[in-house]
């Protein structure tokens, strides 16, 4: 039934019901059973989830920064420490690499509940790379790479997908592209200065909105940091 424009779910089963690309913004539950519940929100961190009263935004920022060495510097100002958050996601995602590398063959094209495989993921970095250096940032005419995987929804906004390859490239032809848009970065960033961080520019899909160039490096940054920690969950959940 609803309530003042709003969905009100009373004594109803929903176990389990999956929830994806959907907005729970403002949802209110009381009284639920929430064993087993698996919540996962890339923007967490810009937002606040009570819990018994409790907001555990922080704490699971901590848990995550904890995890991850060098995460807790996606969103710094200073060259250096740009630098180094760089450096600490090389580090962390050569370990992802070697791991997938270990597991049986044909583990990097897995999909698990339809998410991208781990060759996918670093083919969607290579794209992130690319739209938020080489085309925000560098001004590059044609900036993309064709092995890079672009977001399905942006074919309805316009987006030329046809400079994408159709077929399915071997992971080494992956790893070599991920590696050059990894070198990519942080060549950028060896001699990014405070001035050219502070430049301003067009958003990689919003001309119209004008950002600043660290603002594309957080981008980057999160995108890295989130697809990493997606592409491990699915590498655990292979075993």
């Amino acid at each position: 039934m609803t309530q003042d424009n709003a969905m009100v779910f009373v004594d109803r089963d929903l176990r389990g019901a999956r929830f994806t690309r959907s907005t729970l913004a403002g949802a209110v539950m009381r009284g639920v059973d929430v064993s087993g519940l698996d919540i996962d929100a890339p923007w967490l961190a810009e937002s606040a989830l009570l819990v018994n009263g409790v907001d555990v935004v922080p704490l699971v920022e901590a848990e995550l920064n904890r995890r991850f060495p060098g995460r807790e510097l996606r969103q710094a100002n200073d060259p250096a420490d740009l630098r180094a958050a760089w450096a600490a996601l090389e580090r962390a995602w050569a370990a992802g690499v070697d791991r997938a590398l270990s597991m049986p063959e044909g583990a990097v094209d897995v999909s698990i509940d339809g998410e991208w495989s781990f060759a996918q993921t670093l083919r969607h970095l290579a794209f992130a790379a690319d739209a938020w250096l080489g085309k925000a940032i560098l001004r590059r005419p044609q900036p993309f790479h064709p092995l890079g995987q672009a977001h399905v929804e942006y074919e309805t906004d316009g987006f030329d997908m046809s400079v994408f390859a159709t077929e399915q490239p071997t992971f080494d032809a992956v790893l070599q592209v991920r590696a050059e848009r990894q070198a990519m970065v942080r060549d950028f960033l060896a001699t990014a200065t405070p001035e050219l961080l502070a430049e301003s520019r067009p958003s990689a899909w919003w001309p119209e909105h004008i950002v600043s160039v660290l603002h594309c490096v957080h981008v980057i940054l999160g995108e890295e940091w989130q697809h990493l920690r997606f592409a491990l969950r699915d590498l655990d959940a292979q075993g």
